[in-house]
């Protein structure tokens, strides 16, 4: 039994399952907030760190100048003062990766950042840009 070409493709494309992602390779962790008295806690600090391929440290300073608080790193927690809306913390830590993960070229997070001099840069392994990053931490 022959098929012709047509048949054959229309056959192998029903094959092929449905996509069960969206596609999108990096995914963040949501940050999971507790207020504890007078205290905020994201107790999964580390995790987004770690997906976002970031110091802890250079994310937990960037977070305490933005949220104008004081604080501590604990293990895997970020431990701020006073009671901070959790929308806030999110809304920080996506700028946060806007402005120090994102590539401004590509798009995509396969990036590091590194210092030349007084300046730090923002280096794609994607894409091969290199772009200047105001910083003020």
């Amino acid at each position: 039994m022959l098929y012709d070409y047509d048949s054959l493709l229309k056959r192998a494309k029903e094959k092929i399952p449905d996509i069960m992602s969206d596609g999108e390779r990096f995914q963040l962790p949501e940050a999971n907030v507790i207020h504890e008295g007078r205290t905020t806690i994201i107790r999964n600090f580390a995790d987004i760190a770690s997906a976002m391929r970031r110091d802890r440290t250079h994310l937990f300073k960037y977070l305490l100048r933005e949220l104008g608080t004081s604080g501590d790193l604990a293990d895997t927690r970020a431990i701020f003062q006073g009671v901070v809306p959790e929308s806030q913390i999110k809304d920080k830590i996506r700028t946060y990766l806007e402005k120090y993960v994102i590539c401004g070229v590509c798009g995509r997070p396969d990036t590091e950042l590194i210092k030349e001099g007084r300046t730090t840069q923002l280096r794609c392994h994607a894409c091969g840009a290199i772009l200047p990053v105001k910083t003020a931490i």
